[in-house]
């Protein structure tokens, strides 16, 4: 053959092969069967894409395309209401399936992405509309986006100098949400968790009652210190006592009532109690949204209490904070919130912020950083070139911080504060229309408590229970079962507890934009199917 054809069944080979990746690039775009790589990218290891080499670019672009088709059909699979939640296997059985072994030598991009598919194959789809299970519900898109953005951005949140943008989103969105609590002024951060969150108020009362503790430690303080919460608080606030030296002992649990709210009266008589014994009352905690019930402690009469006796206030609103947005529904359960010393509200909760999303707000301007600050000069300079005031890293006990505020900013800007509104009515609506179904079916189900916010809480009854005497032993054993039948089928997730007061129950949440009336009907009409025969001893 000569060298001109030669030359040009090469150049003809090349255009073929050319033609074909195009087609695999293009099938993969058009969303024609599952998410592939192309074979010449596929083949490839980590150190053939960027930033391992410049001129990675096309490969590094097809490779983060595929992963991000990969996350569009998850997203699509979330919202439609003919997938199931979950595909659920036994622990043991689950190992089996998946490869998770961490091998010596590296893997190609084709075997990722595939690891990427199984991962989410087998993940629980929080945000399908039947998902009633967490207080963390729904996957907002906005909120989404800006989760991707702040994985990619990659930056940390302790100085100005490496997250110039989303320091001043913090500043003002935190800023905005000490507005609507009521105060004029004050200090806030986010937190990996309402737990921490809670930590970081009850350090800052210490601090605020006792400035010495920082530096001189117990010999500061003149006596045993004692701080109060209900017996339906989030058990949080106990660790606070045990990691911060006042032992669980003197963490106080107060009576609540039979909804679920710390009874004033039980508060001052133990508080009381503790001052005539010699030790030192200075923490209270109250709840406004309850795990288990969704309960509001009274704050205004809590308030007036820890005025008298000089007690810090405390109010976790890590659930029940997003009712501030509500003109229908913040009052009377929030009214008096303003009369706090701090405040936990993590908008990953009812405001349906991508997880995590917490923050904590203090009346108190400087408090954070007169509480935390350890001046390391290798990070925290007060020779800057800008104001170093707008570094936050030393107003925190874990210096490093994850963006968690991009997420949040951006959600707000596409709803609005008039959006969050609406979606705080729209919830407490489907909750109450959730709760006349069920009064609509007494043979069936068989409400507890007329909620105050969205956890309702309720029995099931199969068949055998049906026209007998209430008996809520029987009920409580009912709930396992059917929730092991709810795993096995994969259509609905509903949680169920017990309490102080009675044993296992369900609290279905709905903190989820996606759901609708004809979801609340199928949840009650699957629980049915799937448990009307159901038989306890």
């Amino acid at each position: 053959m000569s060298k001109m054809n030669l030359d040009g069944f090469f150049s003809y080979c090349k255009q073929i092969a050319e033609h074909i990746q195009l087609g695999e690039r293009m099938a993969a775009l058009s969303g024609q069967g599952t998410p592939k790589l192309t074979s010449s990218v596929g083949n490839l290891y980590y150190d053939s894409i960027l930033p391992y080499r410049e001129d990675a670019g096309p490969q590094t672009r097809e490779f983060l395309a595929r992963v991000v088709d990969v996350l569009l059909d998850f997203v699509q699979q979330v919202n439609d209401r003919n997938e199931k939640i979950l595909d659920f296997k036994m622990p043991a059985d689950l190992q089996k399936q998946l490869d998770l072994e961490l091998r010596d030598e590296p893997l190609p991009l084709k075997t990722l992405l595939e690891d990427c598919k199984v991962a989410l194959k087998y993940q629980v789809k929080t945000g399908h509309p039947h998902f009633f299970n967490q207080l963390s519900c729904g996957l907002d898109i906005i909120s989404l986006a800006g989760e991707w953005l702040t994985a990619a951005a990659n930056t940390n949140m302790f100085t100005y100098e490496i997250a110039p943008v989303f320091i001043l989103m913090e500043n003002v969105v935190l800023k905005k949400m000490r507005d609507m609590i009521g105060w004029t002024t004050g200090d806030s951060i986010l937190a990996p968790g309402g737990s921490i969150s809670n930590l970081y108020a009850f350090l800052a009362a210490r601090h605020h009652k006792f400035p010495q503790y920082k530096e001189k430690g117990l010999s500061s303080i003149p006596g045993q210190l004692v701080m109060f919460t209900s017996d339906q608080c989030h058990y949080s606030v106990k660790s606070c006592a045990s990691v911060c030296g006042l032992g669980t002992d003197y963490c106080v649990v107060v009576k609540s009532d039979e909804r679920g709210r710390m009874l004033p009266a039980e508060l001052e008589r133990l508080v009381r109690l503790h001052k005539d014994k010699g030790n030192v009352p200075f923490f209270v905690n109250a709840t406004s949204g309850t795990t288990v019930l969704g309960a509001f402690d009274p704050l205004v009469e809590i308030a007036d209490i820890c005025e008298k006796y000089n007690m810090w206030m405390h109010v976790d609103a890590a659930w029940g904070g997003g009712l501030l947005f509500s003109k229908k529904y913040r009052h009377p359960r929030l009214t008096g919130i303003e009369r706090a010393d701090s405040v936990t509200w993590n908008p990953h909760k009812l405001m349906g912020t991508l997880l995590q999303c917490s923050t904590v707000h203090f009346k108190y301007e400087g408090i954070l950083l007169s509480c935390n600050a350890m001046d390391a000069e290798y990070l925290f300079m007060t020779d800057k070139i800008y104001d170093p005031r707008y570094d936050t890293g030393d107003k925190v006990i874990q210096c490093g911080r994850h963006n968690d505020i991009f997420k949040l900013w951006l959600q707000w800007r596409g709803k609005g504060t008039s959006g969050f509104e609406r979606h705080m009515d729209r919830l407490m609506e489907l909750s109450e229309y959730m709760v006349r179904r069920i009064k609509e079916q007494p043979d069936k189900f068989r409400l507890i408590l007329e909620p105050e916010m969205v956890n309702v809480s309720f029995w099931y009854l199969p068949k055998q229970q049906r026209n007998q005497p209430h008996d809520e032993q029987k009920l409580g054993k009912v709930c396992a079962k059917l929730k092991g039948k709810m795993m096995q089928a994969g259509t609905i997730m509903v949680g169920y507890q017990p309490d102080d007061r009675r044993p296992n129950f369900f609290r279905n949440i709905i903190s989820s934009a996606a759901v609708t009336e004809k979801d609340v009907d199928f949840l009650l009409s699957e629980m049915d199917r799937l448990g009307q025969d159901i038989i306890v001893d």
